[in-house]
Formats: C-alpha cells, structure tokens, sequence
C-alpha cells in the first residue's frame, strides 16, 4: 500500500505557561515553572495544594454568555486551541477545501469533570431535587462533543470521533489522525486534547493514590523529574491542537509545513493497572515500534520529549526503556521532560508535548527540565536530561512519548522538513 506522508501544518494551544505557543514556548524555554498555589477552590484540607493551572484565563474574553453556558473549561480551553491551530494552517481562507474530508478528533482525560462536580454538588445541596440538573450538563460532560462542536462551527465533515487512553489520550488521537490520512481516508485532521481536571474531585483522587507531588512550600520545584527528590505529579491543565494533512494536499495549497509526523506506535504493559513494568520492557517495545514505523534508526534521533511525570517508578521504567532502545546512542541524544514546567495535562498532555517537539525542531533548541537538585543514583545519570537550562543543537528528529494509567503506551516521531 502506498502511504501518502503526513505533516503539521497549524498548531495552538493554551497552558499554564501561555495562553498561545509563542508566549508558552517563550517560557518553556527559559525555565520558567507554571506551578502554583490552587486558586480555583479552597484546597486547604487537601495534602496537595498546588497545582499548574492556567494564569489570567478569562472566559468572556473567549466566549459570549450563550457559548459559555455550553461549554465546561475543557471545552473552552479546547476551542481556544483548535481556533489558533486552523487559523495557523490557513484553513478558513482556503475556499477550495473539501469540508467533506477535514475530520476532527478531539480527547480529554476527564472530559467535563468541573460541570460534573458542579452539578452533583448543586443536587446535593438542594435535597437531591432531580430539578436542579442542568439541561446542558450532557453537552458540558462529554468529551467527544467537543470534537463535534468544532466540526459544527467550522463546517467539517470529515471523520469524527474521540479516544481515550488516559495520559496516551491524545498521542493516540494523533497516530490515528496520522493513519487516517495515510490511508487516503482523509486530507485533513484537526487532532486535539483538552483537561480542566484541578477540581476538588481530581486532586483529591489522585491525592488519594497518592500520585501527586505534595511539596506545597515550595511550588515551582514540586516538579522534579528524574531527580532523587521527586514526590509525585503536578496537575496541569490547558489544551493543545496541531492540523495534519498529507504532504500533497499542503503543497498543493502552499500551506506552511512546520515538520512530518513520520511515524507512531501503541501497546500495552498487561502489567498493573496503575503501575509501570519496573524494566520497561513494552515502553522499550513502543518506542522502536515508532522508530520502524517512522523509517528512522535509533542513532537518528536526536531529542526525546519524554513523559517524564515525576513519580518514583515511571521515571525509572521509562529511563530503562530508553537505555535499551538507544544503547550507546542514548548518552548522545537529548532527553527533556516538560512536565517539569507545565505539570501533567492528562489527556491533553501528548498533544502539548507534542507541539513542544515540532517547536524544538523549529527553533534548534532543547526545552530543559528544570528542578533538578540531587542525581537518583537509580538512574543513569550520563544520560543528557537537559537539566535546568535549555540547550541549542542541531535537531532532525524528535520522539515524543506519552503513557496511561491502564498500561497504555503511545510514542511518536516527527521530523524536521
């Protein structure tokens, strides 16, 4: 079968660094951490109380009443992202495009988890009184009808469905936007992910597997990837969007062509729930999968945007992984987790990592994982991790990883054009 090539034309975002990439990466670049004390709620009962949210948002800068009615803040930060992105990719000034074949997949982790909490918590307090539902609780709820609004207010028509695999969510929605379009299935894709999780229901149930950082004196160093010190994840939230079409349909219309998504793979650990195989065996498996599927060879690579949570085991299994994949090459690449300034956006996180990836390529750099302070003596430190400052290289490949509670495993390649 002859695959047609895959490529980013448009990419938006919003996160806890910057409302749009330019002002995320800006920040990403320097260092700068996004975590704060949790604002949205009163989290002083809770063990963790921080957390990377989203500075200066307001909604009615966005949205009119009506459409903020409609929409929970996933779906709003979804919508910000999806419009930077198509407006990036010249969609809406090209006439000539066929709707018909411009799809939408857009994921969440938790999907509209604020509504939800705010709806039960409305029920309660008033006798459990079935009256007091929203009629728009469904369309705030459900993460898949994001994906559907975008296609409504944009006029496509094409594939449009969402996937869910946890903090794999939207690196998945992107190996099957890749695929979809390859096949010939489609021209275009609008893939996304979207997670407004810091409520009191998602930090306290993550809290509750004690999967969270709780260094609450000291925010900007609570995440801290790799390092000896690390306690647990920080929440993020935020939402992030890339524009995919095949490498003819963006020539064909002189589109911007930021790098080729070259290749991608998924699988399973079939190991715990939770936890990750200790030798990272399947991840080792994902990530040649994706080198395969991409045409590269492991001594191509040159960064590795690793999902790197912050939490005793992952780090370590995924730091294995990488060993055996990479061999002697792996202390000649660079390795970065950005979670280590963003926290971990859940469902969203694949397609934000993702982004930082294709503007690593742009931009020659190495985003850094910052707060590093003491070497894990379990971990190989001759590893380049791009501790606590960015660094300038040449970059022609980019692998980008993203693992789910369920033994998810996803892992993608982009190049530079």
């Amino acid at each position: 079968m002859n695959l047609k090539r895959v490529v980013v034309t448009g990419m938006g975002a919003i996160t806890p660094l910057g409302h749009n990439i330019t002002d995320t990466w800006q920040q990403l670049r320097q260092g700068v951490s996004g975590c704060v004390p949790i604002s949205q709620f009163d989290a002083s009962a809770f063990r963790t109380r921080i957390a990377c949210e989203i500075k200066g948002y307001d909604a009615a800068a966005y949205f009119d009443l009506k459409e903020r009615k409609r929409l929970d803040a996933f779906g709003q930060y979804a919508f910000i992202a999806a419009d930077q992105a198509i407006r990036d990719a010249g969609l809406l000034a090209d006439a000539s495009l066929n709707k018909k074949r411009v799809g939408v997949l857009f994921t969440s982790g938790f999907g509209g988890i604020q509504t939800f909490q705010q709806e039960l918590f409305q029920y309660a307090e008033n006798g459990r009184n079935p009256r007091f539902f929203s009629p728009f609780l469904v369309p705030r709820v459900l993460l898949d009808l994001v994906g559907g609004a975008i296609s409504i207010k944009y006029g496509f028509k094409g594939i449009n469905f969402s996937v869910v695999a946890a903090c794999a969510s939207s690196t998945n929605a992107l190996i099957d936007a890749m695929n979809y379009i390859r096949w010939g299935k489609a021209d275009v894709v609008i893939v996304g992910g979207a997670e407004a999780a810091i409520t009191e229901v998602g930090i306290g149930a993550f809290g509750a597997m004690k999967a969270l950082s709780e260094r609450n004196g000291d925010p900007a160093t609570a995440s801290r990837p790799f390092d000896a010190g690390r306690d647990g994840f920080v929440m993020g939230e935020g939402a992030g969007c890339m524009v995919l079409e095949s490498m003819e349909h963006a020539q064909r219309r002189s589109a911007n062509i930021y790098a080729e998504l070259a290749g991608g793979a998924m699988n399973a650990d079939a190991y715990h729930i939770t936890a990750p195989h200790p030798d990272g065996e399947t991840v080792t498996e994902v990530m040649q999968l994706a080198l395969e599927d991409a045409g590269v060879q492991p001594e191509d690579v040159d960064y590795i945007n690793v999902h790197g949570t912050s939490t005793p085991l992952g780090d370590i299994a995924e730091v294995k992984a990488i060993q055996q994949v990479f061999d002697d090459h792996a202390c000649q690449l660079n390795i970065s987790s950005t979670k280590s300034m963003t926290g971990h956006l859940l469902g969203a996180a694949g397609i934000v990592e993702a982004i930082f990836s294709v503007q690593a390529i742009q931009h020659q750099c190495v985003p850094p994982t910052i707060n590093h302070f003491d070497d894990d003596p379990l971990i190989d430190n001759r590893l380049n991790f791009t501790f606590n400052r960015a660094q300038e290289r040449n970059i022609e490949v980019v692998q980008s990883n993203n693992f789910g509670f369920g033994g998810h495993n996803a892992s993608i390649v982009f190049k530079k054009i």
